[in-house]
């Protein structure tokens, strides 16, 4: 059992970490106002040279076939900054484009691999609902095979990525049969005949982040963009395991940046004659905030690791996920007071932090749910909480 990075990943890391403060920090407050007109992909081209797109993915579709530690690596240096800028490596990663590569035909890994590997194509998921989050199998979506195409009808609520991503892997009931029996899942593309888009959110965090409803209205989807037949819902629950890895490392990078900033601060500012890290009080906060990060950043890796090249299992990515959204919270709030007046100001990045910590443990299941997972991978059974 080894827990030291490599030399490779070292430099790697380091690599991502001058990329973060030199291009990604400069540009931070246009996302903050809600400019999304500034997309990450006007870096792609960056973010290819630096090797951060398509991570995990195979080299016969144009992918690194890195292990998943890589991405994890690259995520944790972006989100330090903002999470904005760790979404592209997400999504070329972590994102519904492993469930095409675990579980598509060939032919469709050849169509859509590719291009998000390259960063020209990004591929979103869109499960949750208006009346259908937590208890996803309540979905109403409804894909009806008519000849060549599926005609899908229904909305989707909260969509990261909406109306800019290309792609969307739509959870949908292809039949009248209930719960998760009925479900699979289709690729739908942007611009498709009664495919549009609802309002772009404004959230108390993450600005800057695209999201919006999916609203389907007789939308026309080939028949050959069908990825998981009914019947297929564990299959596409398997495959957002290793997207929970991927939330879980948005908080740590939030819970990192915290506790960079107030040792920075504590450095810095005086009180008494002497700084603040002087103080017991100070030392204290930091301690604790250190040892919140370090139990993440080992919980995800854990997961990741030991996932390799495949996918994580539910129990690992759930206590990864539960764990650090909760410490994301925790940890920007203690930086917070460490900061006292200056950081509730806008002037100083805490109170953007503080606040964008919140949204992950909303998103990609909540921490309710993780426990709900934990408990039945460690007792071996599903719980029914209808």
């Amino acid at each position: 059992m080894d827990f030291q990075l490599t030399e490779e990943q070292n430099i790697f890391k380091q690599t991502v970490h001058d990329f973060a403060d030199t291009r990604i920090a400069p540009i931070v407050d246009f996302w903050e106002k809600g400019d999304l007109s500034l997309a990450p992909r006007d870096l792609i081209a960056e973010y290819r040279e630096l090797g951060l797109l398509g991570i995990t993915l195979p080299e016969q579709y144009g992918g690194q076939e890195l292990p998943a530690i890589y991405a994890i690596l690259a995520m944790e240096e972006l989100a330090r900054v903002t999470t904005r800028a760790s979404g592209v490596v997400m999504e070329s990663s972590f994102g519904p484009i492993r469930a095409v590569e675990k579980f598509g035909t060939e032919e469709q890994k050849q169509r859509f691999i590719p291009p998000c590997a390259r960063g020209e194509k990004f591929m979103s998921v869109g499960m949750t609902e208006p009346g259908a989050g937590s208890a996803l199998t309540d979905l109403t979506t409804r894909a009806i095979l008519k000849g060549d195409h599926y005609v899908l009808n229904g909305q989707k609520r909260f969509i990261s990525g909406g109306g800019h991503s290309d792609w969307y892997m739509v959870y949908v009931r292809l039949s009248d049969r209930k719960g998760h029996k009925g479900i699979g899942g289709i690729v739908a593309e942007k611009g498709s005949p009664g495919f549009t888009f609802g309002k772009q959110e404004e959230f108390m965090g993450l600005h800057g982040m695209h999201s919006c409803d999916l609203i389907f209205e007789d939308c026309l989807v080939p028949k050959e963009n069908l990825i998981i037949p009914e019947g297929g819902f564990a299959k596409l629950m398997q495959a957002f395991d290793v997207e929970r890895c991927g939330n879980a490392t948005q908080s740590l990078g939030i819970a990192w940046g915290a506790l960079e900033a107030a040792k920075k601060y504590s450095k810095e500012r005086m009180a008494f004659g002497k700084p603040i890290c002087e103080f017991q009080a100070i030392q204290l906060l930091l301690a604790d905030m250190a040892m919140k990060v370090e139990a993440a950043r080992l919980l995800i890796y854990r997961a990741v690791v030991n996932a390799g090249n495949g996918l994580p299992s539910v129990f690992e990515s759930s206590v990864a996920k539960c764990f650090a959204n909760e410490i994301g919270k925790e940890v920007t709030d203690m930086a917070l007071q460490i900061f006292g007046g200056y950081g509730y100001s806008k002037e100083y990045p805490i109170e953007r932090m503080l606040r964008d910590s919140r949204g992950w443990p909303l998103a990609g299941g909540t921490v309710q749910i993780q426990r709900i997972n934990i408990a039945s991978a460690m007792l071996g059974r599903r719980f029914d909480q209808r």
